[in-house]
């Protein structure tokens, strides 16, 4: 019989890691990260309905958790609410890839350059809803898009709405590392696995 087991694993990994020893875990440090990080006020319209409807979603989303720089692990920056993360999330097995593929959750403010600043309401909602972003590529599983599915259309655009009234951050996050290229900035790795 089969010892069913899941372990939670939260580890920040070092830029370049050491190849993986005989504990797969020998090289985690673990950190608690910042479930609940508030939505920031938007910069105007703060009294639409719609746009308090949004702050209400994303607070209730907690999209600001990876959002926002630190937050993944545990030090949210304030100044940076919603703006970007310096720290990515990995989407590879750290049990079996040594330089896992790795998403820095991107600015979600109306930043021209760095952010959603040339996005509509209804490229920010279709995103939400079906994952496919403006351009027309799909959006990676670790963006729950598939469980944002189910909002109802009035929601994702008053998230939208509520996104494209915040103050505009210039803050960039970095850019996505394919599997197998080391990252240059901290990642943290989340997931569940089930011991055989």
């Amino acid at each position: 019989m089969r010892r069913l087991g899941l372990c939670l694993l939260a580890a920040v990994f070092p830029a370049v890691l050491p190849a993986l020893a005989a504990d797969p875990f020998e090289d985690f440090e673990p950190v608690e990260n910042a479930l609940v990080v508030a939505a920031p006020a938007p910069a105007r319209d703060g009294d639409d309905p719609v746009v308090q409807r949004g702050r209400y979603l994303v607070n209730l989303l907690g999209c600001a958790s990876c959002h926002t720089d630190g937050a993944l692990i545990g030090a949210p920056e304030e100044a940076r609410a919603l703006a970007g993360s310096q720290v990515g999330i990995a989407i590879s097995d750290p049990m079996r890839v040594r330089y896992p593929a790795v998403v820095y959750p991107p600015n979600l403010t109306p930043h021209p350059t760095a952010g959603l600043g040339n996005w509509s309401e209804e490229d920010i909602a279709r995103l939400l809803r079906e994952g496919m972003s403006r351009h027309g590529g799909r959006a990676l599983p670790v963006m729950p898009w598939q469980s944002y599915a189910r909002l109802a259309e009035e929601d994702a655009v008053a998230i939208a709405r509520y996104l494209q009234r915040l103050a505009p951050n210039p803050h960039r996050a970095p850019a996505q590392v394919p599997e197998g290229e080391p990252a240059s900035a901290p990642y943290v790795h989340v997931g569940l696995y089930q011991r055989r």
